[in-house]
């Protein structure tokens, strides 16, 4: 049945107010506007920026449909659309590529400037949403939304993949794997020999780990305080993994110790406060890097020492692994048909969508590295 131009009726994952669990709903998605596509989502990780949403540490207005790492094909389109066409296989962008901004035109960042001069409301650029639900309007999450059968989103922020890649492993690309491995390679540049030390072994994590272990990395320290993500942080390339309640010093000495000062890369994958001040004070005083990968809430404010800084180390963030989206993506998916990575070794669920609240409990009881959700 053609339903291009016709408001389509499907399942959707509302979440109707501040941490509240998900309802399964019927939803309307009306058609793609100017410059839009309507695209059919076919599978979407759980991610923790997700569930900042749901607990208020990321604003978003409600009614909402959150989810933001996905795989989708595009089902039709608006008025005006070049760069895609209904039967494209595409990912998703958590943030735009407009390409002429400062951030765009320049090799060394990605944080498009069209992010911050357009803040997320949860609507289209129009103003309004394209989701209805019981006669009321429901918001976009990060201008787009994936916990639903069908979505609408921009043209500039979907890129193009491989009509072959598997969408239930792909989508990890969209945030998650992106965003860790290229820490590694992009944001630190890790060198062949090297030592790192990764604060927290979820899905971003794990990613890191692999993203240095292909840099060339000879040892790879991963350090959480739930031991049951050790076995799988060792088999994405971690040479030992520690737990900082083993100890009773500050984590950053007992790896001075393990190591004889010797890690030359951090990284900070949880977004906890202190944990971004111990993964600086872990690396090398004089020519260590340490790089933010975690997000913290926004009323969170960090506190230094700046003698941390003042011998010689560079702190320094990454925002989804500084990849140029619209053009590394397509590349990534590339290399991973290759099979220069493995992401199965970041799955530990998969679940239709109407379990998404079991989802989110294996991510809150650090059951899971990454839940996927299929449609």
């Amino acid at each position: 049945m053609n339903t291009a131009g016709k408001v389509i009726k499907c399942k959707a994952a509302v979440l109707w107010g501040l941490k509240q669990p998900f309802s399964i709903e019927d939803v309307e998605v009306a058609p793609p506007k100017a410059h839009e596509i309507r695209l059919k989502i076919l599978a979407t990780g759980i991610c923790h920026t997700d569930d900042n949403a749901v607990t208020g540490n990321l604003y978003t207005p409600f009614p909402v449909i959150l989810g933001h790492e996905a795989t989708g094909i595009v089902e039709s389109i608006g008025e005006g659309v070049t760069t895609v066409k209904p039967g494209d296989k595409v990912i998703p962008l958590s943030i735009s590529h407009c390409g002429k901004c400062s951030s765009c035109i320049n090799t060394n960042g990605n944080f498009c400037m069209e992010m911050l001069l357009n803040t997320d409301q949860g609507v289209r650029s129009d103003g309004t949403t394209r989701f209805t639900c019981k006669g009321k309007p429901v918001y976009h999450f990060l201008k787009f939304s994936s916990f639903t059968e069908y979505t609408v989103t921009s043209e500039f922020l979907v890129t193009k993949i491989d009509a072959a890649a598997p969408p239930e492993k792909v989508c990890l690309i969209g945030c998650a794997f992106s965003t860790g491995y290229g820490a590694a390679l992009n944001a630190a540049k890790v060198t062949p020999g090297s030592t790192c030390a990764v604060f927290g072994l979820g899905g971003i994590g794990l990613s890191v780990i692999m993203g240095c272990k292909a840099a060339g990395a000879s040892r790879i320290i991963g350090i959480d305080i739930n031991p049951r993500k050790f076995e799988r942080a060792m088999a994405a390339g971690a040479t030992e993994c520690i737990n900082p309640k083993d100890y009773t010093k500050p984590i950053s000495e007992v790896l001075k110790d393990m190591t004889d000062n010797s890690v030359g890369y951090t990284f900070e994958a949880i977004g906890h406060h202190e944990t971004m001040v111990d993964a600086l004070a872990s690396c090398h005083p004089s020519h260590g890097i340490s790089v933010i990968i975690g997000i913290l809430p926004s009323s969170k404010m960090l506190t230094y020492d700046p003698m941390l800084l003042l011998t010689g180390r560079t702190w320094k963030g990454c925002f989804l692994g500084g990849w140029k989206l619209k053009d590394d993506f397509p590349k990534l998916v590339s290399d991973f048909m290759a099979k220069k990575f493995d992401l199965d070794q970041l799955i530990t669920h998969v679940l239709p969508i109407n379990k998404i609240n079991e989802g989110f409990d294996l991510l809150n009881n650090g059951e899971c590295i990454r839940t996927i959700l299929t449609f």
